[in-house]
Formats: structure tokens, sequence, C-alpha cells
């Protein structure tokens, strides 16, 4: 056996065995490997996290019941001790029951925290411990401890119900109230009825955990002591103009010349990046006598600027600023550095109408919960600027995202769990029913139900397909008409971020004239495959760089390489379940007539007619009216052109001047065609509507209805014509 000598100060380890002279050298459990020095350097700083109080405590609940609730603040190191010790249990009993997942709502912080979590078990990121996001997995069969995001999870257990793959399952950042983390929240109720052996984590913060308690009866409850707050300072006054408020704040606290890095946290995406954009301008006119201040953005959403922190370390003439939104507060900070946190105290969200089958954006306060999370990233030592009064009112918990978030994809993934065994979800926040009812009215409309209210066949095809139940039947109504290639490139570019990036000042006119090289005279769908596929040949030109190519013509790079990698993911989805997938003929006469009749089906719900010739478009199945976006090729920059008649549309918003986004031009006999006939019949009366009644009614029944009107018998006549067209039934929601 081979021998080695340790030498430990004896200091960093009372009460242990601090040396051995001709012992073995102590061997790592979960891969068989003696320890490094690292490990026993991060393990004393685990010891001094607030939740290794409670390890003792938490393994024996963890041994004797099916479900703990777990709660504290931020910086308790609750996600990253918790998962290690339930790793620990599962290796006790050789995995007979399964290894580790903790889900997570921000696919970064999944990624941080196994990256974490491996340094300090002392194993390989990949192998013991893993990640699985969206289009990234890095994990293998020795993998016993994974983080993935919530949605992942659920995806997974379209093929795995049960979960038998795992022993312990940990749902961290359960205050967020993601539409995943409430699903899997609610299904693991009948999980845990079927399956007694598996064990069930969840972590969240007051006050949401005296809502979960309720929710599950009787389970233990572990709270972990919070560390210290900082000093918090409050506005007097309720200030409606926060966003240069705390852009001011960012420079005067710079001015002072006191270290440490700062947080600001804003509204929404748009103000973080205009955020940037000033802060960057200001920080070149700043003295000599001033170190420098780097802005660095912090939102998942612009993907091409989310840095790597380790790189992005401050160095010691350098102040890093961190802009962020209410989606990223319980992020993998560097805590260490943070001294500074600036919150405005409110977020723009985006709420779902289903009546109209929009979204709107919302400026609304945060909840106390965001607002405690906040006040603990700077630690006892730093300081919190709330720009709002203390006694503001204010809800405690976080607003579900199920009561503001179409939920028609929610409703075809429970329509799925059904089939596989899972009875009702034991929501905490029950759905609202008229977003419910509007989400099996679309399902049925799409014929992703039979007429017993159940999942269809294609319903189950569908439900395979990673994207939105719409997209998803045009992308299996392509299989029929041949233009499956195209139809991939759309679904992929509409599900990344946009492409086009927002042009520095003085450049607007510039982009505007790169941006119309790509314009496809039917419409923005077409130009979307004419950029993906200028993309895909940037890529094989040697003379020229892709990110170069992007920048000359102000696309973003990283958004549409997200899109490269979502196609592909596409096509393996649609190889695996054997479909067939057509050659390119993009261009063509009839490829172009294809595209818009697999558009039409899955999109047939989102139609619009110009009324006046003017661009105020009459949307048919809600009777408001909207205007093309203008970064819309038949947009304000482009009116040129002409303006169709009739245009299928992908996104509505009831904000931004209620525009519609991604828009193509069709022909109302297509959309006749492809539109089931009990949606068509059920659309609301208008003019629009007559215009294709009179498309569809032969000729004969329209000359009798003209005949009949100019003698007035209004009753006769329509029993009359009535009996002239063919009947059909309405929509019945099971």
């Amino acid at each position: 056996t081979l021998r080695y000598l340790i030498f430990v100060r004896s200091e960093e380890f009372p009460g242990e065995d601090v040396f051995g002279f001709g012992d073995d050298l102590e061997l790592n459990q979960f891969d068989g490997l003696p320890f490094s020095s690292r490990y026993y350097k991060l393990l004393k700083e685990r010891k001094s996290l607030p939740v290794w109080k409670v390890r003792s405590q938490f393994k024996d609940a963890l041994e004797e019941n099916q479900l703990i609730v777990v709660s504290g603040t931020a910086k308790t190191g609750r996600s990253t001790q918790i998962p290690q010790w339930c790793a620990e249990l599962c290796l006790s009993a050789q995995y007979q029951h399964g290894m580790v997942v903790c889900t997570q709502t921000n696919k970064q912080r999944a990624v941080d925290l196994a990256l974490r979590v491996a340094d300090e078990m002392d194993v390989n990121i990949g192998h013991e411990v893993g990640y699985t996001i969206p289009l990234e997995t890095c994990c293998s069969a020795d993998t016993v401890l994974r983080y993935c995001t919530d949605d992942m999870l659920l995806r997974e257990m379209m093929s795995d119900p049960f979960l038998e793959h795992y022993g312990v399952v940990i749902v961290d950042q359960a205050h967020e109230r993601t539409v995943g983390t409430d699903v899997l929240l609610g299904l693991l109720r009948d999980i845990l009825l079927q399956r007694p052996e598996l064990r069930v984590v969840v972590l969240s913060v007051p006050p949401m955990t005296d809502k979960l308690l309720k929710h599950y009866r009787s389970v233990p409850l572990i709270s972990l002591e919070a560390p210290g707050s900082a000093e918090v300072v409050h506005s007097y006054s309720s200030n409606k103009d926060y966003f240069y408020s705390a852009l001011r704040l960012v420079l005067e606290i710079h001015r002072t010349k006191e270290g440490g890095d700062v947080v600001v946290f804003l509204a929404s995406d748009e103000e973080v990046q205009c955020a940037y954009s000033i802060l960057q301008r200001e920080g070149t006119r700043l003295g000599g006598d001033l170190d420098q201040m780097v802005p660095i953005i912090m939102c998942s959403s612009y993907l091409g600027l989310l840095p790597n922190l380790a790189e992005q370390a401050g160095s010691a003439k350098s102040r890093r600023v961190f802009l962020s939104t209410h989606q990223e507060e319980d992020v993998w900070w560097p805590a260490e550095s943070v001294n500074f946190v600036i919150d405005t105290g409110v977020q723009r969200k985006m709420v779902y109408n289903p009546r109209v089958r929009a979204f709107s954006k919302v400026l609304r306060p945060i909840s106390q919960c965001q607002a405690d999370i906040r006040k603990q990233l700077s630690g006892p030592t730093g300081k919190c600027f709330c720009l709002y009064p203390e006694a503001s009112p204010s809800p405690a918990e976080t607003s579900p995202q199920i009561l503001e978030s179409n939920i028609t994809p929610t409703a075809l993934f429970l329509k799925r769990m059904e089939i596989a065994g899972l009875g009702q979800c034991n929501f905490i926040d029950r759905p609202d029913p008229e977003g419910l009812m509007q989400a099996l009215e679309e399902l049925d409309y799409l014929a992703a139900l039979d007429d017993d209210g159940n999942l269809s066949e294609i319903g189950i095809i569908m439900s395979e397909i990673p994207v939105d139940p719409q997209m998803a039947k045009a992308l299996l109504a392509s299989c029929e008409f041949d233009c499956v290639s195209e139809m991939l490139t759309i679904a992929a570019m509409l599900s990344a971020p946009s492409c086009f990036l927002e042009p520095p000042a003085g450049s607007a006119h510039e982009a505007l004239q790169c941006h119309r090289k790509f314009q496809h005279p039917e419409g923005d769908h077409f130009t979307l495959i004419n950029i993906y596929n200028a993309f895909k040949r940037s890529q094989r030109e040697e003379y020229l760089t892709t990110e170069k190519w992007c920048r000359e013509y102000f696309l973003d790079y990283s958004s549409l390489k997200t899109a490269d990698a979502i196609r592909t993911e596409l096509t393996d989805t649609l190889n695996r379940i054997e479909l067939p997938i057509s050659e390119p003929s993009f261009g063509t006469k009839t490829n172009t007539h294809n595209i818009k009749r697999a558009l039409l089906a899955g999109f047939f719900m989102q139609i619009a007619r110009d009324v006046d010739g003017s661009g105020n478009y009459f949307i048919l199945a809600h009777k408001h009216v909207a205007q093309v976006h203008p970064f819309s090729s038949y947009g304000a920059q482009s009116h040129k052109l002409g303006l169709p008649e009739w245009v299928v549309f992908n996104e509505y918003t009831l904000s931004d001047n209620n525009c519609m986004r991604t828009v193509s031009e069709i022909s109302p006999q297509v959309f006749i065609q492809m539109a089931p006939v009990y949606f068509f019949y059920n659309l609301p009366p208008s003019e629009s509507k007559d215009i294709l009644q009179s498309m569809l009614e032969p000729e004969g029944s329209r000359k009798c209805k003209e005949k009949k009107r100019a003698v007035a018998i209004s009753s006769d006549a329509n029993s009359s014509c009535t009996a002239l067209t063919p009947a059909y039934d309405r929509c019945v929601i099971q």
C-alpha cells in the first residue's frame, strides 16, 4: 500500500486529525482519488457558511422524511452544500434509488453552481457533477449530482414521468415562482405517493416557505440563520425618475473613491442596455484621479454581453458596475467584491391577456421577498440604496408566473403527463380559469385534443417538439408540404433572441440599409431565412470571420449562433420521431406557397387585415386594431413598398403602440383552406369575416342572400340561406 506523509496546519482544522504519518491518504468517496490541497481550503470556507450549522439536522430529516422545506436567504450556502449532502445519502445507498438533481430557474446559475460544487467536491465537471441547460449538456454516466433548469427536468419527465432516475430531487429558488417550478412542485405531490423511496428538498426564502408548508402539510421545516444585512438607505419620496437617479448614484459612489463593486437593479432589459451605454460614455469623461468604471450587463437575454466573472475580476484600479433586472436577483454574484447595491424597487413584466392572446408590459413594484434578497447581496459591511420609501406598499411574495403567462404549452405538457399516468397537477396557485380555457381551446383548434379532450396522436407528436404548440403544428404541416428545412429555420430564428442589434447613436440609417439587404418581398418570416442562410454562408468564407460579418450588418452573433443550435436540436428531434425532412428549395414559387400554408396551419389564429390601406390592421380573432412593428419589412421605413391587405403575424403586444412582430403576406383563400372550419365559424362577426364568408360560399348562395335582403325578409332569409351552406360543429372543450 502506498503511504504518504501529510502536513496540515492544525489551526485550520481544530478538533480533527490534522496530520498523519504512515497513514493512507484520505480518498474522495465519489471518485476514489486522493483529495487535493484545494479541497481542504474550500472545506474551511464551507464550514463557515450558515447552512453548515444544520448539517446533522438536515441529514437526519432527509433520512426520515420524503419531503423537506429549507428556508434561508441568499448567501447562506444552501444551493451548494445541500445538494452535496444529498449526494452523500445516495452514495450510502449505492445509488439504488437514483442520483441527485437540483433545479434552477436561471441557466447561467445552473452552470455556475455546478462548476463551484465540482470544485468543492474535488471532482471533474461533467463527470461526478454535471449540468443540463437548454442546448447544452455536460454530464456522463458517472454523474451523481446534476444541476439543471426546471424546464429541462420537466422535458425529461416525458420519458421518465416518475423521475425513477433520481433518488433525491432538489427544487431550488422556489420563491421565483416560474411556470416550470410551480408545475414541478405540483406534480411532485403525486410522484411522492407513487415512489415512497424518493426524497424531495424544496429550497426557498420567507415568506414563500409558509405557503409551501400549507400546500404540502406536515413536512419538516429547516430554517437557516440569515447572514448580517447591509446598511439600508431608503429614499424619502416615491421616485418616478428612478432610472436616472440610479445612474447618478452610481457616479456619486464612484467619485467617493470608496472601494467595492456596485450592483444596480433596473426594471427591464431595455433599461439595462441603455444604462450600459450611458455608463460607458460617462466612464470616458471621468477625471484622471478616478479609477476606471467598468459596466457589466448581467441579463441572460443579452447572451453576447453576459460576462465570465472570473475573467472580469476587478483590478485594483477598476470598479465593476453590474447592471441587472428582477430575473437575476439570486444569481451567483461575486459576493466578496460587491459593496454597494442600488435597488430601484420596480420591475417591468410581460403579462399575458388570454382574451386577446397578447402580452402587455406592466410596471410593478417588486415584492418584499425580492427586496430582502437584494439587501443581502452586499453583506454586513456594504450599503443598499433603496430608491423608494421604507413604508411603500409591496406584495409579500413574488407573483406566480403561471397567473401571468400563456399556459398553452403547460396545458399540452400536462395532457402528456396524464397519458404517462400522473394525476391532476396540484398547483400552489391554480391558473386563471379563463387562461386555462383559452389554452385548451387553442389545443383543440390545433387538433392536439381528441373528441374526449385527451391528447390526440398529433398532440403527442407536438409535445415531443421543444417549441410552442403553434410552431410545433406548423413544423408538422411542413412535413406534408415539403418545406421542412425552411420551417426549421423560421422556428429556430423565432425561438432565439432577436438577431437585430440596437444600432449605436448616429448609425440608425446605416443599420437600416444593412438590414434591407436581407428583406424578402413575401415578409418577415422569409427575411429571417435570408439572414440565417447568409449567416451560414459567412461561416464558410475564409476571408471574413462570422463575428466581424455580424458586426458589419448590425446582427447579433450570439443570437444567430443560438438559432443555429436550436435548429440542430429541432432537426435531431424530427429525425428521432422519424418525420421526413425535405431538401431545401427556398426561393421557388412552390416553396414560398408551401411555407405560407405550413405557417397558417399553426398560426391561423393570428391573422389580420388592413382595413383602410394605411396600415391599420384589424385582427380577426379579437377585433383589435394594430400596427406593423417599425423593424418589420412592412414597417414605417418600408411604406414605399406598399402594405399587404392580409397578413399572418407571430407576436402581438399591447404595449409598443399595439404592434405586430414578424409579419408576412398571405392570401385569404389560403387562410380559408388551412384554418379549421370550426375556428373560422367561431370568429366574431366583422367585415373581414364577411369577406371570407363570401369567398367560402357558393355563388348561388350569395345571390340568394342578396335577393332576400332586398325584399327585407330577414328572418326567413337567414334560415333559407343557412340551409344552402354546409353545417359545421362548433368547438366544444371537454
